[in-house]
């Protein structure tokens, strides 16, 4: 098993490339808190993963609270003795432009997306330091590698997230803490189909999405959780400061013709 003995924190962990992360961790050995604002969501995938033979504990927290954050790292650090890896997942999507993005629609996002990485990262650096080392994952977005049309406040965000993942990663590598991003393409989670549900053409809109990926499909949870798991395991013992793009070729630059 490839992450036999490590405990892992995982947020936004009850659906989505959460739930999948922390399911293809506790597969490969790890005991994994399943944290979320849905507490009775990640209550019920923790149950799941137990009935599978796996270690889980579901937790309740909001990442946008400072005081949730420092509540939610310290129980994780207690109920698994320890954390070995911290999954910063926890994310909202937002649609709008600088004309059309209202203030406070902006803040939400920046804060949600971006300043919950620096919240529970900064709860967790000490205990890191201490233990000698530890692991960083955060979940950003092809958003925050090209530029995205309507989806300002997001991109932006994400666009962050891989800068933050760097510069983590160089404070870290005197510490033995590593840091690394995965950047998704559109992948099949309630999140990309609460976007797709925002649009005026909602099949129209998931068709083009399907069609932009060269690959001609969106992705699946578990082909992300997958790309956590060598980044979480001793194999990318060597890798810090990258952002590992995921996207079904979606970057990759124009199709034929």
């Amino acid at each position: 098993m490839r992450l036999a003995g490590k405990r892992a924190l995982v947020t936004g962990a009850a659906s989505g490339i959460g739930a999948a992360t922390a399911e293809r961790f506790a597969a490969e050995g790890a005991a994994v808190v399943i944290a979320d604002l849905n507490g009775a969501g990640a209550d019920e995938h923790a149950a799941a993963i137990r009935a599978q033979g796996g270690t889980a504990v579901g937790l309740t927290a909001d990442v946008g609270d400072d005081a949730s954050v420092a509540a939610m790292t310290e129980r994780a650090w207690e109920t698994l003795g320890g954390v070995d890896i911290l999954v910063n997942n926890a994310a909202i999507p937002t649609i709008g432009t600088v004309e059309t993005l209202a203030a406070d629609e902006w803040d939400r996002v920046i804060d949600l997306d971006l300043s919950s990485i620096y919240r529970a990262s900064r709860a967790i650096w000490p205990r890191f330091v201490e233990a000698g080392g530890g692991t960083i994952l955060n979940t950003a977005s092809v958003a925050g590698v090209i530029g995205m049309a309507g989806q300002h406040g997001y991109s932006a965000a994400k666009a962050g997230v891989v800068m933050l993942t760097k510069c983590i990663a160089l404070d870290g590598a005197a510490h033995g803490i590593r840091a690394n991003c995965v950047c998704p393409g559109f992948v099949e989670t309630p999140m990309v189909n609460e976007y797709f549900d925002a649009q005026d053409d909602p099949a129209a809109s998931r068709a083009a999405v399907n069609a932009a990926h060269p690959l001609g499909r969106m992705g699946q949870p578990d082909e992300i959780a997958a790309a956590f798991l060598y980044l979480a395991s001793d194999e990318a013992r060597w890798v810090t400061g990258t952002a590992l793009v995921i996207d079904g070729g979606l970057t990759a630059g124009l199709p034929p013709g």
